[in-house]
């Protein structure tokens, strides 16, 4: 495969990788009756962890992102009011 078409290839992927991320966050912001320990019970993962890896690859392409701009990123609100608002389990 030349290298052009190599190119067009892994842009289309990460594009179509990009698309389900983002499928992935609107399914998790609509759903609030999930709980971050329901999802690590059941997934191994939750949507702090999600916001972390979010950082990571931030801080791995020089892109200055805290933990609470990461995880209002993720939760589609600060983390605080969705904690007050959605969160049931301490």
């Amino acid at each position: 495969m030349n290298k052009k078409i190599s190119t067009q290839f892994n842009q289309k992927e990460i594009e179509c990788q990009a698309a389900a991320f983002r499928q992935l966050l609107d399914h998790l912001r609509k759903r609030t009756d999930v709980q971050n320990i329901e999802l690590m019970n059941l997934a191994g993962f939750c949507r702090n962890c999600l916001s972390g890896w979010y950082q990571d690859a931030a801080k791995e392409k020089d892109i200055p992102l805290s933990k609470e701009e990461a995880r209002a990123i993720i939760y589609g609100m600060p983390y605080s009011e969705w904690k007050k608002n959605y969160q049931t389990e301490n």
